[in-house]
């Protein structure tokens, strides 16, 4: 095989990864964050000074979520410092 059939056939698998990932996230009700801390940081800043509506608005944001999602995961960190 060359390298370019071998960068085909990668390029290929990893795609066919990615769908599969995404399948799992959506099934499994979870959501991925390329940077982590910092939306858990920002957010949690914001539920700290009880900015709930604004912490969710910011989570929309960095996340691209939906409302519902954003909601229910900015619940959960709410939940974590109570």
């Amino acid at each position: 095989m060359s390298a370019e059939q071998d960068i085909v056939t990668l390029r290929a698998r990893v795609a066919e990864l990615e769908r599969k990932l995404d399948f799992l996230y959506r099934k499994l009700g979870i959501e991925f964050f390329d940077e982590p801390g910092m939306v858990n940081t920002q957010v949690m800043a914001l539920l700290k000074k009880g900015n709930k509506i604004e912490a969710i608005k910011l989570y929309r944001d960095l996340t691209n979520a939906g409302l519902a999602e954003a909601k229910q995961a900015v619940e959960r960190m709410e939940a974590s410092i109570l």
